[in-house]
Order: structure tokens, then sequence, then C-alpha cells
């Protein structure tokens, strides 16, 4: 197609809003901020098609890596507020803290995620585009963010409210198209976005709508509505956000003239969006409407499970929305509960592991027959290093069109006793490491030490302190067996005092440990987010996952860390229920009674810190024999695990995830 054609036909199908001209110095000839223009007008026309079978993914969260995967290029210089900021260093080596912080120099990733659902649903959607489906991602432009996370000697952690500048970030636009929610409190107009995710090769992308409440007419506590992630302080203003994803969703896709065939909820946060669609539906109707949507439950704590009163659902919705609700999601007089509604408007449920599908049994027996599993996965090549790339390309005997299928790492045990693969792995991974001790250079970190790693959401029951439980004992290891260096990150939401309650107790935990930093080194990091995840993940030796059985639903941290031949240290939950007969690294502590989720309150310190201690002895006393001060072992049995690592890789990806949605959930070729 002519380039002058081809830039035409796009703004014809997208009402970019660009009154001043700004974005067309970035989409011009054959050029989408550095991408080719053609896919997104293949795309589109796609999803206007009458006989498309299109699929509408609702998330209230994307993670997508936009700092580094299928990065966008814009011509204006890049504006302060969307630069990574600055983050502080909590460590036992307190002289460094003081005086060095860590500067990432990069653009932020698109700060409209908070943890592990948002990752999972940007790898998704990326994978969607890889696979070349007639796909629309729904989400919300949340205008501050998440939060910012700033850590206070002796107060723990201090959310900090953030800002970042949407009109000049690289590759998302502003649409001129608007639409209204008619709600009881008065209507709400949403101004619509974009952002293109590209598959890997450039060739389909799958477009992003976000909706932006902050616009005029829209009174002060309107504009507020997208303005900041997961607000849970204000019930009203949490239902609201809910009813903009679900509502807002369906009227953009209509308003985009997207011809939608299957609704896919990722989480119970999306389930207005059937509310929406059966206004003026009869029973029959709604009924009918239920073959076209589809649900993913995320979580066994009871928190994630949302409930509002009816009083608050009649404040906000008119008399046939509410009566919708009661008759598909009352838990009990007076009360809804959001997953029951999306169980009983869908035609598809799914779990996110079989551990989890086993809990969600326990749980909701009455749709035992009806929930199956699809276990998560990661998008390889976001969460691949290039040192494993490049290790893979040059054993493309083993590993052919490894870019168009990671199910290729099952063949990794042929090379098991290939001492040429064992050796380049080890330089891979030693490689990786170099590269976290010079990011941390200040901090004195050195590539022969045995490093341990835990990074993730900070809540109770993943039982973050559990390393931290008897450091008296971690004092003793790192005399005794060889010196340790662990690195912990996290973010707890700003009300979940629990989560508060643990950073503090951490830091004070770290800092008594001053004297120790010869032997043992233990860092905590600031603002932990999807870059720091990816040089973490692929560079430690050992990932750290210690959540309590059985309430981890998936966790996908350490599919990153296999991916990169990190070892994984865990209790046997979530996903790694389906990996403890693969010999990836060690397993330990309490598992629940089958038949039963247990206590959530019971975290089983004393005994499963004893467990992890015992299991770190026998990891780092492996370690050093085959890693004595940069003479390695390649016969080590630590290398058959990497190895084992990268083999199981081949399962825990997106890649076999959608394949398994395609046939179990969607129902499509």
């Amino acid at each position: 197609m002519e380039k002058n054609k081809l830039v035409d036909e796009f703004y014809s199908l997208v009402q970019v809003d660009d009154p001043q001209g700004y974005y067309a110095s970035d989409i011009k000839d054959n050029d989408y901020f550095g991408m080719p223009l053609e896919a997104i007008v293949k795309a589109e026309k796609r999803l206007r098609a009458k006989q498309s079978g299109c699929i509408a993914y609702f998330s209230m969260e994307y993670g997508l890596a936009t700092s580094f995967y299928n990065k966008f290029t814009g011509q204006a210089q890049l504006d302060p507020a969307n630069r990574a900021p600055e983050s502080a260093v909590f460590s036992n080596f307190r002289v460094a803290d003081y005086f060095f912080v860590l500067q990432q120099n990069n653009i932020i990733d698109l700060p409209i995620y908070s943890g592990g659902l948002g990752v999972l649903a940007g790898d998704t959607v990326k994978t969607m585009a890889d696979y070349n489906l007639p796909a629309a991602a729904i989400g919300i432009l949340w205008s501050s963010g998440y939060f910012r996370q700033r850590f206070w000697f002796k107060y723990g952690q201090a959310p900090e409210k953030m800002r970042w500048e949407p009109n000049t970030y690289p590759g998302l636009v502003p649409l001129k198209n608007r639409i209204k929610i008619a709600l009881k409190t008065g209507d709400v107009y949403l101004r619509l976005w974009k952002y293109y995710v590209y598959s890997r090769a450039h060739e389909a992308v799958v477009p992003l709508i976000l909706l932006d409440s902050n616009i005029e007419p829209n009174s002060k506590n309107d504009r507020s509505l997208t303005d900041q992630l997961y607000r849970s302080d204000n019930i009203s203003l949490k239902l609201l956000q809910r009813v903009i994803l679900g509502f807002g969703g369906i009227n953009a896709l209509a308003e985009l003239g997207y011809n939608i065939h299957t609704y896919h909820l990722n989480e119970g946060h999306a389930v207005f969006a059937f509310i929406a669609k059966a206004r003026g539906l009869d029973k029959d109707g709604q009924e009918a409407l239920k073959k076209q949507f589809v649900y993913t439950c995320h979580t066994p704590v009871e928190a994630g499970h949302d409930r509002f009163n009816f009083d608050e659902l009649n404040k906000v919705l008119n008399k046939e929305d509410v009566e919708t609700i009661d008759r598909f999601g009352k838990e009990r007089p007076g009360t809804a509960n959001l997953t029951l509604l999306s169980m009983n408007i869908s035609s598809a449920i799914n779990a996110v592991s079989h551990n989890h599908q086993k809990v969600m049994h326990i749980q909701f027996p009455a749709y035992k027959d009806q929930i199956q599993y699809v276990t998560n996965g990661v998008h390889p090549y976001t969460w691949m290093s290039q040192e494993f790339q490049e290790l893979f390309k040059r054993f493309a005997g083993t590993f052919p069109d490894f870019f168009a299928n990671p199910m290729i790492l099952s063949r990794a045990a042929e090379l098991k006793n290939d001492p040429g693969f064992r050796g380049q792995l080890w330089q891979a991974h030693q490689a990786n490491k170099t590269g976290l001790c010079k990011f941390l250079e200040k901090w004195k970190l050195d590539k022969n030490t045995f490093t341990i790693c835990w990074a993730r959401r900070v809540a109770a029951y993943k039982r973050p302190s559990l390393i931290l439980h008897d450091i008296s004992r971690l004092a003793r290891i790192a005399k005794e067996i060889g010196p340790l260096q662990i690195i912990l990150a996290g973010k707890a939401h700003p009300n979940d005092n629990l989560g508060f309650t643990y950073i503090n107790e951490m830091l004070d935990k770290v800092d008594s440990l001053s004297q120790d930093y010869g032997k043992l080194r233990v860092i905590v990091l600031e603002n932990y987010d999807i870059s720091l995840g990816k040089l973490l993940s692929s560079s430690v030796d050992v990932w750290l996952n210690n959540p309590l059985p059985p309430f981890e639903a998936s966790g996908t941290s350490g599919m990153k860390a296999i991916l990169n031949g990190v070892l994984q240290m865990s209790t046997v939950d979530g996903w790694v229920a389906e990996a403890v007969d693969r010999k990836i690294g060690t397993f330990f502590g309490y598992k629940n009674s089958e038949g039963s989720v247990g206590n959530e309150s019971d975290l089983h310190m004393n005994e499963d810190s004893e467990e992890l201690y015992s299991a770190l002895e026998c990891l780092a006393s492996l370690y050093y024999r085959t890693n004595q001060n940069g003479k390695v072992d390649t016969g080590s049995q630590w290398i058959d695990m990497m190895i084992e690592c990268i083999g199981a890789a081949a399962q825990f990806n997106t890649y076999r995830m959608l394949d398994e949605y395609k046939k179990k959930i969607w129902r499509i070729a």
C-alpha cells in the first residue's frame, strides 16, 4: 500500500485527537512511533469485520514492560515525569544507603499496573499479538498510576502519589472519541486513549483501549475516578472504578465499531460489562448473553473477592441493573459478590493453576463441574535475558525456530551431557549476575557469592519476612557454609496495615545486621517494578517463593526465573505444585491437608522458617562446591538443575497458556 494512502487509512480508522499536530511527526509513512503502521491498519479493519469473532479482554491493570520490550520511539524529548525516579536502598551497609541511590535513567513502564495480575494481563495481550488473534484489550488510564514507594528509617513504607504525563508517552495517543455512562449519580464522560501492543516480530497488534474520566464536563469527583489504581479507602469510589471498566469498556467497543464475539473478564473487576450488555434484555436474552462471557479467577484470598451491599449499588445503578446483579450475584441478603456474579454470567470459568482449581472447588462447591483450570504463564520474549536468547541461538540444532516456538525449550535435556552447552550456560548466567552486581556496585555485591532473591507484592500470605525470621541462624549459615547475598523487594498496598507492618519489621531486622555485612549482605530495594523484576529474576542464583499454601493462586515470578536458568526454592503452592517432580530446585514447608483450605491467618512461621534454613544450607553448600571463587565445576548437579529449569519453562509460558485458552475457554480453532 502506498505510504500516504496508508496514513490516510490509519487516520480514517483511528480518530487521533491532535489539533496541534503534535503526534503527526511520529505517525507518518509506514511508521507509528518507530513501528510498522500497516499492522495497525490491518488489525483495526479486522476488528470491524462482521464475521471476525473477536475477543475483548477486560482487565483493571496491565503491566506491559513498555520501558524495554517493543519500546516505542518518539520525536519529543522524554518528559521528566515519565522518567524512572531515583530509588533508595535499605541494607545492612548503611554508609552506602546514606550516600547513594539507584537511578535506572529510563522511561517508566506505562504506569497502569500494580503487580502480578497486571503483568499477567500484559503478557497475555502480548501473546495474543504474537498469535495474531483478532482481539482488543480494555483497561483504564490511571493518571496517578499506583503509587511510589519510599522507605523511612524506623517507619517502613511511606507511599507517595505519583504523576506522569500521558500526552508525551511514546506510542500512547488520545482519541477524539468520547463516551458516556448514564448512572443514577449523573452522567460520567470518558475520553478514549489507545496504545498498540505489537507482536514480537512487529507484524500484528492488539489495541489496548484505555478509559479516562479526567475531562470536562465531569465534576471534580468524577474526574478523579480514574486517578489512582486500587483505591480501597472509599467504597463508592471502589465501586465506580469497576463500573467504569465494565460499562465504559462496553460503550467504548461500540463507539469504535468493534465486532466482539467473546468478552473475557480477567478477574471480577470487569463483571459490570455483562450488566451493561444485559440492559434491555429479558431473562431469556440474558441467558443467551452468557454464551459470550468467560471469566478467569485469580485469587483464593478472601480479600480478593469484591463485595458490595445493595444500598451502594442502588445509589449508582438503575433498577434494571440492580435486579440483574440480584439475580446472578447475590451472596446473601443485602450483599452482592462479584466473584459469584462473574461465575453465574459466564459460559466458561477457569482457575489459574491446578492447585487453585482444587481450592475453588472447596470454596465454591456448587460450581465444581464448571471450574476448569489454565495455569498461568509468562511471555518468554519479555522475560528472557539477552544472554540466554543468544545462548539458545548458538544451539539452533536443539532449539530450531526458538523465536516462534518457546515450547522447543523442552529439548534442553538433550544437552545435559554436552560440556560446551553446560559451560556456556554458566557463562550466560554469570554475565547476567555481573550486570546485577554492577547495578548494585556501591553495595559491593560479588558475582561469585551465593545470591537469593524474594521479590513480589508484600502481603501476609506471601510471608515476605520468612527468610529473616531468625537472623542469627542466617548469620551462622553465612559464616559456616559461605557468604550470602539476599535481595528483597516489593510493595504493600497503602491500606494494607499488615503488609506495612511486615516492611517495617524487615527493615528493623536488616538494620540489626550491620556488623555482619562482610559475610551476610541483605538489600531491600524500593519501587519494585517490571524492569527491576526482569533484572532480578534473570540474575540471581536462587528465586525464593514462600507463600502459605494454598493461598497463592498461581504466581509467575518464578516462571520468569526458570527461563533464565535460576533455581527455585519454594513452598508447594500455585504453579509450583505442577513442577514438584522436576528437579528445578528445592521445595519445603507446610502443606494444607487435601480437601481443606486451612487458615489464612496461621502463617506457620516458626516451622517453615526452619525448613527454609535447612533448604538454604543445602543449596548454598551445593553452590560453593560448584563455584569456588570463580573456578566452576561444570559437571555439577547445580548446572543439571539449571538445565531442568529451562526445560520446565517450555510449559510455564503464555504460548502454552493461550493454546489452552483457545481450546478450553474461548473455544476457537
